[in-house]
């Protein structure tokens, strides 16, 4: 939905080929998948299922094949979500995603928010602790098991803003509009993307 050409730019960016498709045949010939999204997680899983997509993602997450996941894309790996009275997700990572409870702070979240990450991944290789990444968002994915966390922010309260779970690996934060630091992050994917030799 709404941050695909800015995605589509920074991958370009980090050296990655990309194809925009909502054809499975098509997506099927390529070595990863990028779920990109802004806007509401019902009317975007009502889009999937019309395309034929949900299942398409499950399917290549289920064949350890590369997903990234970024802001409702991550969100939509989630198996339900509370937003305009709630809708399934992909079932991909067991949780929930709700609002994000903020007491005084003005929602949605817009702006750079340290990110604390929880253990290591292949996707943070090279990537400094304690940096920023650019969020916009008022729904953040409560995971059901904290093996699953990959990440975290502040913003009223903790969040989770990063999970990792098998080969998706979900980021609630704009890795392509996050400096250097998210350029890094996204090379780091498009390198886990390359078939081994």
């Amino acid at each position: 939905m709404g941050n695909r050409r800015s995605v589509e730019k920074a991958l370009e960016h980090v050296g990655a080929q990309v194809v925009l498709s909502a054809d499975r045949s098509v997506l099927a010939g390529c070595d990863g998948l990028v779920v990109p999204g802004v806007g509401a997680f019902p009317k975007a899983m009502e889009n999937l299922r019309a395309l034929g997509l949900d299942g398409f993602i499950v399917e290549r997450v289920g064949a350890d094949l590369p997903v990234l996941g970024i802001c409702l894309g991550m969100e939509l790996a989630f198996d339900h979500s509370s937003e305009l009275g709630g809708a399934e997700g992909l079932g991909i990572v067991p949780g929930s995603v709700r609002g994000l409870r903020t007491g005084e702070l003005k929602l949605p979240h817009i702006g750079w928010s340290e990110v604390r990450w929880e253990r290591s991944s292949p996707l943070l290789d090279g990537l400094a602790p304690g940096r920023d990444y650019y969020h916009v968002h008022s729904f953040v994915g409560d995971p059901a098991h904290t093996t699953d966390v990959l990440g975290s922010a502040e913003y009223g309260e903790r969040f989770v803003t990063a999970v990792s779970r098998g080969s998706f690996t979900g980021l609630q934060f704009h890795p392509e509009k996050s400096s250097l630091d998210g350029l890094a992050l996204l090379a780091n994917f498009v390198s886990s993307c390359v078939p081994a030799a």
